[in-house]
């Protein structure tokens, strides 16, 4: 018993076993409806950052306006290299955090034009590693310029502000970090 396949009608063979691309998770256009769609990690990741900009200029106010009390003596961080080299990555982390939230909104209004996907998901995972490096290493040292200086001084208080907040910085770019990785590996998968 033989059976006939169906008949293709003008159809080539090859034109069945050329499969089309699979469009990216990442994409920004449903082509059905011509409406655009942020996929919601990206919406998430923006949001972070946001927040890690705003955490990390908390931080690095914290440390350059100390409050003192009437009658002290004024300190800066300038006094102990632990906490100028926690101030400077803390200004750091607030660049990078603002170029990563200006190149995020850039990214959904302009549909990923100003940069390739590929080059910026390999930047944000690496510089985000970085930074997250940069700020735990600064907390740390940070911690032992808190325990040389005086309980009372107002750069005291200032830097447990500052270093509270640059850990809760920590925290944002680290979530940061592990969101860019699974969003590299979804692509590299893909």
């Amino acid at each position: 018993m033989v059976i006939a396949p169906p008949s293709m009608d003008g159809a080539s063979p090859a034109a069945f076993t050329q499969q089309l691309p699979t469009p990216s998770p990442f994409s920004f256009s449903v082509a059905s409806t011509r409406w655009t769609v942020v996929p919601p990690i990206q919406l998430s990741i923006l949001f972070l950052r946001f927040l890690a900009l705003l955490l990390s200029f908390v931080s690095a106010l914290a440390l350059t306006t100390p409050l003192k009390k009437i009658g002290q003596s004024p300190s800066s961080c300038g006094q102990l290299p632990e906490l100028m080299y926690c101030f400077i990555v803390t200004v750091v982390a607030f660049v990078y955090s603002a170029f990563q939230l200006f190149k995020g909104v850039c990214d959904i209004s302009y549909r990923g034009i100003l940069i390739s996907d590929r080059f910026s998901d390999y930047l944000s995972f690496i510089l985000d590693q970085l930074v997250a490096y940069l700020l735990i290493s600064s907390s740390s040292l940070g911690i032992q310029a808190i325990q040389r200086t005086g309980r009372a001084t107002p750069l005291c208080r200032a830097s447990v502000i500052s270093i509270s907040m640059s850990f809760a910085v920590f925290l944002v770019t680290a979530t940061c970090a592990l969101l860019s990785g699974y969003k590299l590996c979804k692509r590299i998968i893909w």
